[in-house]
């Protein structure tokens, strides 16, 4: 089975108040991305890595990997104007290959095991989640609705698909002009085939807002101090 991923690397940082991209952005001394790609740096199954940047940035990117001397596999190409597209730009620059893994470099908190146990799982489509430990109201402005927490969960990457079907449910959700925040919604909307919940980690937080990079840097921490 030949693997290929895409490393999704374009957020710009508004809502963390950056003008840098928040790949660059310093975790435990390292930038976000650095963890990443020392996760799967020693994952040889996956074949090639392709990892979508703004354009202005892609230098920039591939010179901080190769600093790190993590440049191979690794090639970073544009991304596009919303993650959907720079998705479906890192699957077009990818070569052919039997399974995707799709990852955020803003996801620093995740281990090579991570990446291991997805690529072990026998379902060719799967992904990290883990339940919702709240109650979640539907509504605008006034209540609408009571949704059931049980049946609700908190969607994470890793995620890992099976290619030509990726590929093509991609190009469908473009053509129909339908938006979608991560892709195991957009694989399962288009009927492209069925899609695994494994047990994610509450570890493995997305740094979307400047409290969830100090929430990060004590779970990291723990993390290398052995807390788990």
């Amino acid at each position: 089975m030949s693997i290929g991923m895409v490393l999704l690397a374009g957020g710009v940082g508004k809502r963390m108040g950056k003008p840098a991209p928040k790949q660059f952005l310093l975790l435990g001394g390292k930038p976000l991305i650095i963890h990443v790609a020392e996760a799967i740096s020693g994952i040889d199954s996956i074949g090639e890595i392709v990892v979508t940047c703004p354009a202005e940035h892609i230098d920039d990117t591939a010179a901080l990997l190769r600093n790190h001397g993590l440049d191979r596999r690794i090639r970073c190409v544009a991304g596009g104007a919303s993650r959907q597209e720079s998705v479906q730009l890192g699957l077009a620059a990818l070569s052919a290959c039997d399974t995707v893994i799709i990852h955020e470099a803003v996801r620093p908190l995740v281990s090579s095991a991570d990446f291991q146990a997805l690529i072990a799982d026998a379902a060719p489509n799967a992904f990290y989640g883990i339940q919702i430990p709240f109650t979640v109201l539907r509504g605008r402005g006034k209540v609408e609705g009571i949704l059931d927490r049980d049946e609700l969960v908190n969607v994470q990457l890793p995620q890992k698909f099976a290619y030509a079907p990726l590929v093509k449910a991609h190009a469908e959700a473009a053509a129909a002009g339908e938006s979608y925040t991560e892709d195991a919604s957009l694989f399962y909307a288009r009927g492209a085939g069925e899609v695994k919940i494994l047990k994610g980690s509450e570890r493995n937080l997305k740094i979307t807002h400047p409290s969830d990079l100090i929430t990060a840097e004590a779970l990291y921490a723990d993390w290398r101090g052995g807390g788990g």
